[in-house]
C-alpha cells in the first residue's frame, strides 16, 4: 500500500480573492487603517475617479482611509454586495458618518454623511494590487451641505 505524502506546497492554506477584499473592508469598517493597508500590496495600482487620481499608489488608499475615518469618528459602513469573478472583486458598500473635521476639501459642518460608493479590486496572491473607487461627487457635497459645487468650501 503507497502513501502519499503531503509536500509544503499542498498543506499550503490561501484565500480566495474575495477573502481578502472582506479582510480590507473589516479592517475598514473598524477604523483599522493599519489592518486594512496589510491586505494591499505595496506597489498596488489606485483609480479614484471622483477624486480625479490616476495610477496612485499605496499612499492613495492609505491617506484615503485616514481621512474617512479621522473625519468620521463614529464610521458605520454597511456591505451591500460583493461578487468575485476570477482574480477581480466588486464591492459595493454605504459609507456613513457625522463629520468631525474637514473631508477632500469639504469643510466640517458637523453633517451626516451616508454615501453609496462601489470599489473595484484586483488580487493576486493574497494581496490587492488594483484599487477602483468610484461614488458620487456630487451626493458627498450635498451630504455635507456644500453649497456651490465649483467652490468646495462654503463662502
Amino acid at each position: 500500500m503507497s502513501r502519499h505524502i503531503t509536500t509544503p506546497e499542498e498543506s499550503t492554506v490561501t484565500t480566495r480573492p474575495r477573502e481578502t477584499v472582506e479582510a480590507f473592508l473589516n479592517a475598514f469598517k473598524l477604523s483599522d487603517v493599519h489592518a486594512a493597508m496589510s491586505t494591499v500590496a505595496e506597489d498596488v495600482t489606485v483609480t479614484v475617479f471622483p477624486m480625479q487620481v490616476r495610477d496612485g499608489g499605496s499612499d492613495v488608499v492609505r491617506k484615503l482611509l485616514d481621512d474617512v475615518v479621522t473625519a468620521f469618528p463614529d464610521l458605520h459602513l454597511t456591505v451591500k454586495d460583493v461578487t468575485e469573478v476570477g482574480d477581480v472583486v466588486v464591492a459595493e458598500f454605504k459609507i456613513e458618518g457625522t463629520q468631525a473635521s474637514d473631508f477632500l476639501d469639504a469643510i466640517n459642518q458637523e453633517k451626516h454623511l451616508d454615501l453609496d460608493t462601489a470599489w473595484r479590486f484586483t488580487v493576486k496572491n493574497e494581496q490587492i494590487v488594483g484599487i477602483e473607487a468610484y461614488w458620487c461627487q456630487n451626493q458627498l457635497y450635498r451630504r455635507l451641505a456644500v453649497k456651490r459645487q465649483d467652490h468646495v468650501t462654503i463662502v
